[in-house]
């Protein structure tokens, strides 16, 4: 009705996630950046958690609109609360695998043989669990246990858990997922919208569809806006949706405080207060702590509370210098493939005379676990560089916001 009225080419704040929507806040460019760094590693588990319409949906549907399909193969599973059998025949009828009957057993083979599939055709897989917070212990630990199929040495299949703040607190904290903590390379939590960023949400959703500056919005609207809605976007869309159609209804061309006012009282009246009410900031909770094996996890640095400038991009933050250490890394990991090379090719005659097989694979052995080290550390370095940098610009983008 609305949209006919104001001469808009949609509806800008239907409810159900819609990634042509996408607006990119402080706390979903955050997002985006730990997402790209996990889906970069090809492994393991990305946790997303944030409020209920927070915008997780919204921000993965926007992240699958840029991943070639190609190239990934994702499938995605709306949990209700299912146990460690019925994930694994959930998760393999969401990527598209029939499975007769409900034998565990031969639904696992048949993920398995799929997965292999998938990585011989040049795919990787990507499965994403919305709702993870509703998910048994037993199902969290099978989707563990599905991390565990390899092709060689390569990872077939990389899980995004999204989920509450409760989902959060479990897997924080809950002793039966000290396993599947480590295996978490990258995790961040939504937070709510900034109150400056109500105004630029609002009116990017509105040239979504056309808006030409009709309605016009009083500049105290946003702010009530915001106190109304904590700054959750799904608050915020169902206070404006409903602006919206008071607005048409009475032929009114601009938005004012007396109609927000009118329609908070409404959304009292028919029992949505809870919706747009702010809750408390829930207790803060520590992330799960990185294992030795997941030291590369990608944690979130903590927000700026001053307006001070921003500090000068240190020493490593140079881009030359980072390019550097990528080209030394690179050189270092062609030279010991060289050795590796060298060690095969000199394998038969390091034997001597009086060298026993056991002796000579000793030397081996110990020869590649030097290699290993040398490879492993150069990784961490490279890693911690990246991390490094991603933490800076961030950093430098909550101070210029502040500012």
């Amino acid at each position: 009705m609305f949209d006919d009225f104001y001469g808009l080419e949609g509806r800008p704040f239907q409810l159900t996630p819609d990634p042509s929507f996408y607006f990119e806040s402080l706390t979903h460019r955050k997002a985006l950046s730990y997402l790209g760094y996990g889906l970069a590693q090809g492994e393991g588990f990305v946790v997303i958690t944030g409020e209920v319409g927070a915008g997780k949906s919204t921000l993965v549907a926007h992240l699958m609109d840029t991943i070639d399909p190609a190239r990934l193969t994702a499938a995605q599973v709306v949990t209700s609360k299912l146990d460690g059998e019925e994930i694994v025949h959930v998760v393999a009828q969401a990527f598209g695998i029939m499975i007769e009957g409900h034998d565990k057993a031969t639904a696992l083979g048949e993920i398995e043989n799929f997965l292999h599939e998938e990585a011989r055709a040049g795919r990787r897989c990507l499965l994403i669990v919305d709702e993870s917070q509703n998910l048994e212990i037993s199902a969290l630990e099978e989707l563990r246990m599905l991390s565990n199929f390899q092709l060689g040495s390569h990872p077939l299949l990389q899980t995004l858990l999204l989920g509450q703040p409760e989902f959060r607190d479990m897997l924080g904290a809950h002793p039966s997922l000290e396993q599947l903590r480590q295996r978490v390379i990258a995790s961040h939590h939504l937070e709510p919208m900034q109150p400056q960023e109500i105004q630029q949400y609002i009116e990017h959703r509105m040239k979504c569809v056309g808006w030409q500056g009709n309605p016009a919005f009083d500049q105290r609207v946003f702010s009530e806006i915001y106190a109304a809605s904590g700054g959750i976007p799904r608050r915020v869309n169902q206070i404006v949706n409903r602006l919206l159609l008071l607005g048409a209804v009475d032929h009114r061309t601009r938005i004012d405080g007396a109609m927000v006012q009118q329609v908070l009282a409404e959304l009292t009246d028919d029992g949505s207060l809870a919706i747009v009410r702010p809750e408390p900031a829930p207790a803060p909770v520590a992330e799960p702590a990185p294992s030795p094996q997941a030291q590369h996890v990608a944690s979130e640095p903590v927000p700026p509370t001053t307006t001070e400038p921003a500090a000068p991009a240190p020493e490593w933050a140079d881009l030359s210098a980072f390019e550097a250490v990528l080209a030394e890394r690179d050189a270092q990991i062609a030279e010991l493939q060289r050795a590796v090379v060298e060690l095969s090719d000199l394998a038969p005659v390091m034997r001597g005379p009086d060298q026993s097989s056991a002796e000579l694979i000793d030397a081996l052995n110990e020869r590649l676990s030097s290699i290993e080290s040398q490879m492993l550390e150069q990784d961490r370095t490279i890693r911690h560089t990246l991390t490094m940098l991603i933490e800076w610009v961030e950093e430098s983008d909550s101070h210029r916001n502040a500012a």
